[in-house]
């Protein structure tokens, strides 16, 4: 993934709201850098998951819903795992 039209700011900057609403939204605890990292790799989880269904993001907006849907995941399989 190649952050799909987004620069290195703007990935970090979108990775970190993606991330903060996923931990809001799972209610999850976690600073600035954990929010970041969550939602950057989230992005990409999920950009990949949906690249083999055929399903594709473009743009900042799917940056951020690939990173929101991506962080989520990622929390339940912490969650799961932690068990």
């Amino acid at each position: 993934m190649g952050f799909d039209g987004v620069g290195w700011i703007a990935a970090i900057i979108i990775g970190g709201l993606a991330g903060w609403l996923a931990s809001r939204f799972m209610n999850a605890g976690g600073g600035v850098l954990k929010n970041v990292i969550l939602g950057i790799v989230g992005a990409i989880l999920a950009s990949l998951v949906f690249g083999l269904l055929g399903i594709s993001f473009g743009g900042w907006i799917g940056y951020l819903i690939a990173g929101f849907i991506g962080a989520c995941i990622i929390i339940l399989i912490g969650r799961a795992v932690a068990k």
